[in-house]
Parts: structure tokens; C-alpha cells; sequence
């Protein structure tokens, strides 16, 4: 490579650390399944999330580090409009909760992502992509727990992830890519809990509070004939720091560690410019204990912020996505996809879950790749996830109410790719 290009990709580095950091501050929400985005490429948005078995573009450590051994010298850059709409009701009374329908605030969120990925040698890639999560945001403008308000949560994550690929074969590769996260977070309006809590001063209403972990991610890809292609790749839980701000509310003293998840898919293609794409993915929700434990019976055994304090109940997620992507011309390549998974949340946690109301299931997407020239492309996706609602009631001690939990999503995501 020239002299003027590494000069380009060190700009473009120092832009997505910039970029990265604007985006992380403003935004705080993206499509979920759970809390993790449906998908983190502008092309496996459009895909309904899948593609671990194939090589799009540089962010593709985001699913599969092994890909980046065949997307070549290529840097992408994104930005997404995302529109989680998410509120709850309370049907009866007298209870704890006062009854009604309420509405979360903060409706628009601008999430970024981009990656940059070079060719060392005939064998041999090196890349680094940003992307992050956050889909555990509300901002309720009432005092829900009797408390003070407004009421929320709000939870960021930032993911920064060099990848290192090999090919093992002309058309085999495996990739790592170790995880380097940072993460934000803050609550408020819990107040009523403070007698539940190991630490009622590190519960609530103490701002954003910071951590940082690290964690790895490897996978293999392989296109077994030139019409069969598969991928695979497993995350290992990324250890975080505490949250000592919240050290009475979460479980193991304010930890928050992000989940262990695999992926495994292939890639089917009856022509040249046909393929139809269908993955698995498992998240292990239920290992995080902040995140797995149960609200009931936890709270009332042991002490908000200790080993086995209540959480929010959520149990593992597995996610089946399907898509197609059609290339109708040198220019035009268009995308559409689609998937289920069966929400984490039980019906009896509702409660804590009123906090982070991760419920939807069904993923619908479509999205386009323009080639501009024959060194940049642009890109658009669009999402809609399906509404759903989860019931289920309070705990006998604050009233037995019927709670319903409800969200829909939207999000549109334009993209930019400069190939050198």
C-alpha cells in the first residue's frame, strides 16, 4: 500500500474514534433482540440480521471475524435513525402502581457504526470495526415506584473490535477479534426499593456511571462449492468492571457482564447474483446473574446488589433470521429479511421489567447497496419490529396488578463504502 493510503486509513481510524464518540453520547438505543441490535453492517440490517456465512463489508467482526478475510481494502461507515416506541399499563387497583397507560420518552436515538478492514498478504487481513449496543432505555415522565421522577434506565455499550483473519484455504478462513467495551449507565426513580437494597445510596439517581471489559470472539467461514457457503462464530462473556454507583442494585455488587453468544449459518446460492441466507443465534442472557435472576423469589431472600439479588429475569434468547440479496445489476443489489425470536421476559418479572421492556420478537427488513463508482457505494436499510406484549402481574406484597409490557420498533440506517 502506498504511503498515501495508510496516511487515509489513519484518518479514518481517528474519524471513527470521533465519530464513535459523538454517537455514543447522543445515542443510548438500537433494534433488539433482548438487548442486542438485530444486526450491525447497514447489509445484515437489511437482512433481517443474518450473514455469518457472507463476507459483506468491514464490519462484519460485528457477526463473523473470519468474513473480513474476503471484503478486500474497504473502509464503511453508517449512521441509523432508530425509533423504539415502548410503554406499559397498569389495568386495576389499589396497588403499588398507579393505574393507567404510560409512554417513554426520548423517541428518536442516532446510532453510528464503521469499520475499516486492509490486506496484509495473500493469506493474511487485519481490521477494526465500532459498534455497540443499548436497546435497555427508558424514560418514563412519571414516578412509577412511587419514587421520584422521571423513571428509567438508560444502558450504552460501545464495542471496539481489531480483528485479525487467515485463510486456511483459498476459500476458508478463520478470524479472532478480541472486544474491548466500554459501558454506561444510569437509573432512576427507584427509591422504593431502597429497603430491598444491600446499598440504598448506590441505587438509584446517581447519573451515568461507567465500566469497562473485554471479552473475544472468534469464527470460521468456508464456501464448501460456489453454491454452499457456511459460517460459524462463538463470543465468550465479556468481563466488565462494576458499576459501584449501582453496586445496591445490580446483582454481584453492580455488575453488568455482557452475555456469551454464538452463531452458526449458511449461505445458499442457486446463481451468481441470488443468495438466500439463514442463521441461528444463541445469547445466554440467563448467565449474566444482573440480567437472569429472578425478580421473584430474589427479592425477597436476599439484598438488592448481592450475588443472588433479583434481576430481571430474563432468559436465553434463540434468534432464527433469514434473508435474500439479489444483485439486479453492477449497480443495484437489493436485500430483504426477516426474524423471530421468543422474547426473554417472564410473566412474572414484569414488575422489574417495566425498566427495560425488551419484548419484541419479529424483525422485517429491506435495504439497497448503490455502486456509485467503482470505489464507493452507498447504502440504505429499513427495519420494523413487529409490537408485542408480554402480561403478567406485580408480586402479591405490592398488589398483584396486571401489568402489560409493550414495544414497537423502527429504524432506517443509510451507509457509505470507500473500496481502495
Amino acid at each position: 500500500m502506498k504511503q498515501t493510503g495508510r496516511g487515509w486509513i489513519n484518518g479514518f481510524i481517528l474519524l471513527m474514534a470521533l465519530v464513535a464518540g459523538i454517537g455514543f453520547a447522543a445515542s443510548n438505543a438500537d433494534a433488539t433482540n433482548g438487548y442486542f441490535a438485530h444486526g450491525y453492517s447497514i447489509e445484515s440490517k437489511a437482512l433481517g440480521g443474518a450473514g455469518v456465512a457472507l463476507p459483506q463489508g468491514s464490519v462484519d467482526a460485528s457477526v463473523n471475524p473470519a468474513l473480513m478475510a474476503f471484503v478486500g481494502n474497504r473502509a464503511d461507515i453508517s449512521l441509523s435513525i432508530f425509533n423504539p416506541n415502548r410503554e406499559y399499563t397498569v389495568h386495576n387497583s389499589p396497588g403499588f402502581l398507579d393505574p393507567g397507560t404510560v409512554k417513554s420518552d426520548s423517541k428518536f436515538f442516532v446510532v453510528p457504526g464503521m469499520g475499516v478492514n486492509w490486506i496484509a498478504n495473500n493469506k493474511t487481513t487485519f481490521g477494526i470495526s465500532i459498534f455497540g449496543n443499548g436497546g435497555m432505555n427508558t424514560d418514563y415522565d412519571k414516578d412509577t415506584f412511587n419514587g421520584s421522577k422521571p423513571t428509567g434506565v438508560d444502558l450504552m455499550q460501545l464495542f471496539i473490535v481489531p480483528t485479525l483473519t487467515i485463510k486456511i484455504a483459498p476459500k476458508h478462513s478463520v478470524g479472532i477479534s478480541p472486544i474491548i467495551a466500554y459501558q454506561s449507565f444510569e437509573a432512576q426513580g427507584l427509591q422504593a426499593f431502597g429497603g430491598f437494597s444491600s446499598s440504598p445510596k448506590n441505587l438509584t439517581n446517581n447519573g451515568h456511571d461507567s465500566a469497562y471489559g473485554f471479552g473475544a470472539r472468534i469464527g470460521y467461514y468456508g464456501e464448501l462449492t460456489p453454491y454452499l457457503s457456511i459460517g460459524a462464530s462463538y463470543q465468550t462473556k465479556i468481563w466488565t468492571s462494576n458499576y459501584d454507583d449501582y453496586a445496591g442494585l445490580f446483582a454481584g455488587q453492580g455488575n453488568f457482564e455482557i452475555p456469551a453468544n454464538w452463531t452458526i449459518g449458511i449461505a445458499v446460492k442457486p446463481t451468481p447474483t441470488l443468495v438466500f441466507l439463514f442463521d441461528v443465534q444463541k445469547i445466554y442472557y440467563n448467565d449474566v446473574k444482573s440480567v437472569g435472576n429472578p425478580m421473584i423469589p430474589n427479592l425477597f431472600k436476599t439484598a438488592l446488589g448481592n450475588d443472588e439479588g433479583a434481576g430481571f429475569g430474563w432468559e436465553n434468547m434463540t434468534i432464527y433470521k433469514a434473508g435474500v440479496q439479489w444483485k439486479s445489476s453492477d449497480a443495484w443489489t437489493w436485500r430483504a429479511g426477516y426474524s423471530y425470536g421468543e422474547q426473554p421476559i417472564r410473566s412474572r418479572d414484569v414488575m422489574f421489567n417495566i425498566l427495560a421492556p425488551g419484548v419484541p420478537e419479529q424483525h422485517a427488513t429491506v435495504g439497497f447497496t448503490r455502486d456509485i463508482s467503482k470505489t464507493q457505494d452507498l447504502g440504505f436499510s429499513l427495519m420494523h419490529a413487529f409490537s408485542k406484549t408480554v402480561s403478567g402481574k406485580t408480586p402479591p406484597p405490592f398488589g398483584a396488578q396486571k401489568v402489560d409490557l409493550k414495544m414497537n420498533q423502527w429504524e432506517g440506517t443509510l451507509g457509505y463504502t470507500w473500496k481502495f
